[in-house]
């Protein structure tokens, strides 16, 4: 309920503003931008088609910059940086996270991240370049460096009164980390711990174990599945020789959480996961015929086994009524399979130890499914069309396709992780390929050889 209340002020705000630009009320628009939230802005910006994402971006408060651009898909935020001089883009960066920052570098071309960067203080310059230093999608490149350290020789009494002279801490902090002298991390103080025990205990006395820090290397989604396990709210950051380099806290999890559940929702119709809602329509176009080409092959694939049983077809026009639901079925079944296998996948709840297991499963689900589908379709045929030998045919092929699609659901995605190729890009294809030919092959050849 919240959520659609939400949704409706959305949508109403940006119907009012639409308006205002129609009618040219630009200082109205720039009162309501500026008591709207950087997230709302970001999301109307979103919503708005591209001559009218420019004007409200022209209206926007510069010192706002920074944080609209972190709340941006790659596409939109794209389009409004290519804009942007070098010299008020480094001004926009100024207060980001160092993780949002390199997100926002990444993005731009060499010359003109260079440009940024050199526009930056020296300290916020070395802090970048370190976070962009790490390959993208890795542990590093999402990882913030505001933090807070503490030695474990020193009493509570003392981290009290330091952590008073600091004034505030950072975002999300549910935990200070424990260094030695080499900056290597020894532990963690939780700040639950840290206000309920006597001032002079020493840290060391109090302090958990720190196992489970992150490898910088170590790619998000691992990140974030450590984090949906632990119930973690951030969590450390170390390098091989166990030396603390940053953390991170739960949004940055969820913003990579969110990517994921878009790339895999956009995948699926072999589409970017940023594209741009009202991207040029050349652009658009050019990127959707890659897969639309794809898909012809596919389509000719199954296209050419009907070519080859065209004698029988001509011969039976029952046979061209019914070849289409024995691949459809298939299809259905095959695709149950993929989407679960994709999401162990995602999960990592499968792995060289089970998926022999998840095979024989998916086989015998399919038998299962085959022979209750096969004895039903089946029926229907003979008491639709009175023929026996056509409800057996049908019978056999529905069984054999949905044996297969179970065995190819498994089998495809694996395969296609293993190639280094994204399941939820290319799986769904692939599997329909495979119960469209197979299960095509099947019928049209029984019927064939016995009709």
């Amino acid at each position: 309920m919240a959520e659609q209340i939400e949704f409706d002020q959305a949508h109403q705000a940006l119907q009012e503003i639409t308006e205002s630009l129609e009618i040219g009320r630009f200082v109205h628009v720039r009162r309501q931008l500026q008591d709207m939230e950087p997230e709302d802005i970001a999301h109307l910006l979103e919503a708005s088609p591209r001559k009218s994402r420019e004007v409200l971006w022209q209206l926007t408060d510069p010192e706002d910059y920074g944080e609209i651009l972190d709340e941006l898909t790659e596409d939109v935020k794209d389009s409004l940086v290519s804009k942007m001089a070098p010299e008020v883009l480094a001004e926009a960066t100024e207060g980001m996270e160092t993780d949002d920052v390199a997100y926002v570098l990444r993005s731009l071309p060499d010359d003109v991240s260079r440009e940024v960067l050199s526009q930056m203080d020296t300290t916020e310059r070395l802090l970048v370049e370190t976070a962009l230093s790490y390959p993208e999608g890795s542990a590093g490149s999402i990882m913030s460096t505001d933090f807070i350290t503490i030695r474990g020789d020193v009493d509570v009494d003392v981290v009290l009164r330091y952590l008073r002279i600091k004034g505030e801490l950072p975002e999300a902090t549910d935990a200070l980390y424990v260094i030695d002298t080499e900056n290597r991390l020894i532990g963690e103080l939780p700040i639950t711990t840290l206000l309920t025990t006597q001032p002079d205990i020493p840290i060391a006395e109090v302090m958990e174990d720190a196992k489970e820090a992150i490898d910088v290397n170590m790619i998000d989604s691992d990140v974030a599945s450590l984090f949906e396990r632990r119930n973690w709210v951030s969590a450390p950051i170390i390098d091989q020789e166990r030396k603390l380099v940053g953390r991170i806290t739960i949004d940055d999890v969820v913003d990579v959480i969110r990517e994921d559940a878009e790339h895999s929702m956009m995948s699926l119709a072999g589409m970017d996961d940023d594209e741009d809602t009202f991207a040029p329509v050349v652009k658009s176009a050019r990127k959707r015929s890659i897969w639309l080409a794809a898909n012809v092959l596919a389509a000719l694939a199954a296209a050419s086994v009907s070519n080859m049983f065209e004698a029988t077809l001509e011969q039976m026009a029952a046979i061209a009524v019914l070849m289409t639901i024995v691949p459809s079925m298939g299809g259905v079944a095959g695709n149950q399979t993929v989407a679960l296998v994709i999401r162990g996948l995602a999960l990592g709840h499968i792995g060289d130890s089970n998926k022999r297991e998840l095979l024989m499963k998916e086989a015998l689900i399919g038998v299962l499914n085959g022979i209750m589908w096969a004895l039903i379709i089946g029926g229907i045929v003979v008491a639709w069309k009175g023929n026996w030998l056509l409800g057996g045919i049908i019978s056999a092929a529905m069984l054999t396709n949905l044996v297969v699609a179970g065995i190819a659901g498994v089998s495809i995605p694996i395969l296609l992780k293993k190639m280094n190729i994204d399941p939820a890009l290319a799986g769904g294809m692939a599997l329909t390929t495979v119960t469209d030919v197979i299960g095509l092959t099947v019928f049209l050849g029984l019927a064939t050889l016995l009709i």
